[in-house]
This record gives structure tokens, sequence and C-alpha cells, in this order.
């Protein structure tokens, strides 16, 4: 079940846009304009393309013309799939990608400099709506999985990062090069000094180099590289892996590492406890533990 949409182009004619829908009412999306995807009769352009299949919803950031840079209605969109996944049921994983020659070359620069003439207030706000998807992404209880060809710069950094699992084609490049535009890589910097040592991201950071597939994961940036063109396949692969595995067990194991995240060591192992301890009743782990008793 895949969403596709074609969008309006000034130098072409605008062609009809299609949306199909998945059978989950979940993913009937509002019509607005910046919905990932386009409702019939209208002419609004989809950013976001969606796929559900067994378990993995695959979304795709559809600006391959625009190497899928982070422009509002990106952001609003990615907001409203994952807002959507995290209620579905039928959802169990999220696999992110990006369409085109790479992965997201970051902010939109036609827009980011427009914001330059709106109050600090709007654009503080603007900011806080990217840092959201981040946090979103680590606060879901379903596993995302990110797959990264190309470039993978600034916020696309951010966002590739921001995934439990990123896997890395060999030939994949990632980057902070907000200083030479003379910006500042503000909130991906988070999750960098969290991925990396301190002197490491304060390198990536002030110089705004970028790093081959193999380095980053060196650097705690990626969990795996593989070949080009075995990127898709070990994707979906690791997807396909995950969404077989218990809901409950995911959930309780994502959640409790990201609470661990600054606690004390006593403090982690007594909230292990607890986690285990409840993790003991749900109706998954007794299946789980009677089918293992049985083989």
């Amino acid at each position: 079940m895949r969403s596709t949409v074609e969008a309006p182009s000034r130098s072409r004619p605008t062609r009809k846009a299609r949306c199909i829908r998945p059978r989950s009412s979940a993913w009937r999306f509002r019509c607005r304009p910046v919905s990932p995807r386009v409702c019939p009769g209208t002419e609004v352009a989809a950013p976001v393309a969606v796929e559900l299949s067994a378990g993995v919803l695959t979304v795709t950031l559809d600006r391959a013309d625009k190497r899928n840079a982070l422009n509002s209605a990106v952001v609003e969109g990615l907001h409203e799939v994952l807002e959507r996944a995290d209620l579905d049921a039928d959802v169990r994983v999220v696999l992110l990608r990006g369409a085109g020659k790479d992965f997201c070359a970051g902010a939109d620069l036609e827009e980011l400099l427009a914001s330059a003439d709106r109050s600090p207030g709007d654009n503080e706000a603007s900011a806080a709506r990217l840092g959201a998807v981040f946090t979103r992404l680590r606060r879901m209880p379903k596993p995302v999985v990110g797959i990264v060809h190309g470039r993978a710069l600034a916020g696309g950094a951010g966002l590739a990062t921001a995934c439990d699992i990123v896997v890395a084609g060999a030939s994949a490049q990632l980057g902070y090069p907000e200083i030479q535009r003379g910006f500042v890589p503000a909130m991906v910097m988070t999750l960098l000094r969290r991925l990396t040592g301190e002197k490491a991201a304060l390198d990536l950071v002030l110089t705004g180099r970028l790093v081959g597939a193999e380095e980053a994961r060196t650097l705690g940036l990626v969990s795996r590289v593989v070949p080009d063109a075995q990127l898709e396949e070990e994707g979906q692969k690791i997807a396909a892996a995950l969404a077989t595995a218990s809901p409950s067990a995911v959930a309780f194991t994502k959640r409790l590492f990201f609470q661990l995240d600054g606690k004390e060591f006593e403090e982690g192992i007594a909230l292990g406890a607890r986690v285990n301890a409840t993790a003991r009743q749900t109706p998954d782990f007794r299946e789980a533990i009677a089918r293992f008793l049985r083989q």
C-alpha cells in the first residue's frame, strides 16, 4: 500500500493528484497543505510518502529534486505520520528513507533565508517543530530504522541519527556544515554529543567536515554499514525482524533504554527491576516463554 503523489511544478503541466489510502482507518489523513499525501481534488504537494506492509511502515522523504531538504511541509508531514504510526496497532516498525540521490540535505535554505525577516519567537517555534520530530522518534515505543544513502547533512544528519537503528550505504556521507553557512548546528548537537565523544563532536560541528560511512560507524553515528546495493534489502530485513518481535518487549526495551540516559548506576538497576517485573505480566511474555518451553 503506497501513497504516491506527483507534486505540481511551474515548468511542466500539473498532473492530477491521486491518493491511495491504506486500509487502516488510522491512515486517513486530513486534507490540508502540510499533509503527507494529497487529497483527491486538490493540488497540494505531498513531501512524505508512506507504505504499510507486514507491520513495517516505510516513510520516504519525497523531495528528491530538493535533495529532500527539510521545509515546514516535510516537518509537519513527519509529525503527522509519526503520530499516526504511534497510534496504529498495525504498525510495528517505522522505516525511514529518502528518495533520490541523498537521504536529506538538511534545512531548506530558501525557506531558512526567508525566516530571517520573521520574529525570534516565530523562528524559535519553527525550530522547535523540527526538534520535536527528533524527540518523537526517541519517545515513540515503536522502533525506527533509518537507511542512509548519499548525503545526510545538518538537520538531515540529525534526522538520521535520531533513528534507533541506522544503516548506511558504503558511499554515504554525514556532516554538520552549518557553520560554513553562517549558521549553528544547534539542536542536532544534543544528539551528536550523546552519540560521540566531546572532541569528536566538536570537531564535526566546528569544521563542518563530512565523514564517510565507516568513520560514521566508528564514531557511533550509524549502526551498520553495508554495500550500497544491499542497503534497501538490509533495512527491510532489520525492519521485518523487528516487526515479528513482541510489541510489548520492544516497547519496554526502547523506553527503558532512553530512560536510563543520565541515571546513576543504582537508580538504573532499580528502574530495570521495575520494568522487569512489569514485563512478566504481559501476554507477550507468557506466550513467548510457553512457546519456547514447548520446543
